[in-house]
């Protein structure tokens, strides 16, 4: 049973746009802990932070958010999706309009990349899914 997998066939490859940020604590933690999952069904998962989802990528805010009262922080969320196997993306075009530079953005952001990127990510996945 060791040999299992979930998905037979071709690798499946989903995208996760991240536009909720802190203004939406309760929709921050559902998309990595969705990330986790698929990726441990073998799926190849990326999350793009873009929008107001970008604030997330601001060191000191994921570590100080929560989804729920009492509940993990959304910066635990995110490495445990980074475990994984997650990739995480952000918008570079999004960071001036929620004042950030490079030397605000968390370590566990994977690239920095524009707009063109999340298009050809979308066009060429099976699956894309918004929060």
């Amino acid at each position: 049973m060791a040999d299992a997998h979930y998905i037979d066939g071709d690798e499946k490859s989903v995208v996760i746009v991240m536009t909720s940020g802190p203004g939406t604590p309760q929709r921050c933690a559902t998309p990595f802990y969705i990330g986790s999952l698929l990726a441990a069904m073998d799926a190849s998962v990326s999350i793009f932070f873009t929008m107001e989802g970008v604030r997330l990528a601001k060191k000191g805010v994921a570590e100080r958010l929560t989804a729920m009262e009492g509940g993990k922080t959304i910066i635990e969320f995110m490495r445990d999706a980074k475990r994984s196997g997650v990739k995480l993306h952000l918008c570079k075009p999004a960071m001036p309009g929620y004042e950030m530079n490079l030397e605000d953005v968390i370590p566990e952001i994977d690239e920095i990349d524009n707009a063109s990127a999340l298009a050809e990510m979308i066009l060429n996945c099976d699956k894309a899914l918004f929060f």
